[in-house]
């Protein structure tokens, strides 16, 4: 069994070399528990992937329910451990690591998609969406070429994003008002984070 040491070592040196402290360690102290029950129920890191991305597809489908929260909640924690059980049963590969890059882009898809139905104007909805997909492809890109220390983390990375859906459903099914303003202020923070990844790409290429 991989140690938590050794498992907090092979998680940053996968996430270019990020710290691991503060609410990161402690998200990585939850997700090394869970990956030793995913491993003792033998479930897979690409069944954890394909989990995700299920709950992810549920949440669009049924957004005016309560159970798309918990759908919310699903999606984000099986895609949070499925890296962490392929590194807890050191079964890391390429292959998963596509899988998991395509869920991902499809997941967020769908909660932009749930953001729609709840009240979210079209435009914003697909802006953070968009937003959210050249951050995380600029991230991909730039790990092809070997940059290194791409450990930058921004104010709007995917638990943020699974966080904000999580609170508009949560306030839609309150009727609190003003949930478009929160939703457009976050896409601003979106569009930052995804420039601070372009410009410290921009500062290792050139």
């Amino acid at each position: 069994m991989i140690t938590k040491k050794e498992f907090y070592k092979r998680w940053s040196e996968l996430h270019g070399n990020a710290e691991i402290a503060g609410i990161v360690h402690a998200w990585l102290a939850i997700s090394y528990r869970f990956a030793l029950i995913a491993t003792l129920l033998r479930i897979s890191p690409n069944v954890l992937t394909l989990l995700g991305l299920i709950s992810a597809i549920g949440t669009a489908l049924i957004p005016h329910s309560y159970w798309a929260i918990a759908l919310v909640v699903l999606s984000l924690l099986f895609d949070g451990i499925d890296g962490s059980v392929a590194i807890f049963q050191r079964r890391e590969s390429a292959w998963g690591a596509i899988l998991d890059s395509v869920a991902d882009r499809i997941s967020e898809a769908a909660w932009a998609y749930a953001l729609y139905q709840v009240g979210i104007p079209l435009e914003i909805a697909v802006g953070l969406w968009l937003a959210a997909s050249v951050q995380e492809y600029a991230r991909a890109r730039l790990a092809a070429f070997e940059v290194k220390d791409l450990g930058i983390v921004t104010f709007a990375e995917r638990p943020m994003r699974a966080s904000l859906l999580f609170i508009i459903l949560i306030a839609w099914q309150l009727d609190i008002p003003g949930l478009a303003a929160v939703a457009g202020a976050f896409l601003v923070l979106q569009v930052i984070g995804a420039l601070q990844v372009m410009r410290f790409g921009y500062k290792q290429l050139r």
